[in-house]
């Protein structure tokens, strides 16, 4: 459902590898997804398709990263451990910070995200204190009224701190009275969210494009692949023959002639480039049958080499 989804690609490496595992996946399936894995890299080495987020929660990680840069020696705090709270638990879980702190009137919703996040939970009462030295604050409750009022916040968040602290509130109904900005806080909401996720949207879609292309592409490359896979046994027959009869008459020259081993070698390496120029002409000739679907001109060379 998200373009450019990096788990995707993921999903399908573990599949290949369960299947393989289990023998449900014979060798041209596994061609096919050892195929599918190389396009998938490929358009994310060559386009921007997996660039920007474009879901809620992933957004609203971004913004606060656009804001106060690395999080990673950041204090988070996340009012909220439902729907909402869960979409930006997965998206800072991402970054691996060291300072995430849950807080829900559920407690033991708290401490089963927080776990998730590596953080830690706090009781609803204990809110106030966790604000006083948060940087970033991220707000997903399910309430019907203001749980930061102005009031609140002001009490709680020291005036010279105010200037370097981030609230972003993607609840609905708002969970941050929008006063909140007269205290010189950068309160962003749900709206602010969207403007990014949707920019980032038609990003993606216009990358889609290019990927397309890289797809229409590769197919090809793997069509063709198919049909050489197809023609693989008659190839090795006449390899084997050619071989065979290289052998042999090898072997009669070498008798007849009585040479030494030094003349030896001399003739096999000239009987062994023969038959390797000859059998490069016949496969160049085969592949380009297989590509073009000629089955007579297959068929008549098995028949020649049965």
């Amino acid at each position: 459902m998200i373009i450019g989804e990096d788990q995707i690609l993921g999903q399908i490496k573990e599949a290949r590898i369960a299947a393989l595992k289990r023998g449900s996946c014979g060798p041209i399936l596994d061609m096919i997804f050892n195929k599918a894995v190389h396009v998938g890299q490929l358009i994310r080495n060559k386009t921007q398709i997996n660039k920007g987020s474009i879901s809620i929660g992933s957004a609203a990680v971004e913004l606060a990263e656009s804001v106060q840069g690395d999080l990673k020696c950041k204090k988070v705090l996340v009012i909220g451990a439902g729907e909402m709270g869960a979409l930006v638990a997965r998206a800072l879980a991402e970054k691996q910070l060291k300072a995430i702190v849950v807080a829900n009137r559920t407690y033991d919703r708290a401490v089963k995200l927080a776990e998730e996040l590596g953080g830690y939970a706090i009781q609803f009462d204990k809110l106030d204190r966790a604000l006083s030295d948060a940087d970033v604050v991220i707000s997903a409750t399910a309430a019907p009224h203001y749980i930061l009022t102005h009031e609140r916040v002001k009490k709680a968040i020291p005036v010279e701190r105010r200037d370097k602290v981030t609230m972003i509130d993607i609840a609905n109904p708002r969970d941050i009275e929008e006063k909140v900005k007269e205290l010189g806080i950068r309160l962003f909401n749900i709206d602010d969210l969207r403007g990014i996720a949707e920019k980032n949207r038609r990003k993606r879609e216009k990358e889609a494009e290019k990927a397309e292309q890289i797809i229409e592409e590769e197919l090809e490359l793997l069509v063709n692949s198919l049909k050489y896979k197809r023609i693989e046994p008659l190839i090795s027959k006449i390899r084997k023959n050619m071989e065979e009869i290289r052998v042999r008459e090898t072997k009669k020259a070498i008798k007849m002639l009585g040479k030494g081993e030094g003349e030896e070698k001399i003739i096999e390496d000239l009987t062994r480039s023969i038959v390797n120029k000859i059998f490069h002409d016949i496969l160049s000739r085969l592949r380009e049958a297989a590509e073009d679907d000629d089955k007579e001109l297959i068929k008549a060379c098995e028949r020649l080499f049965n």
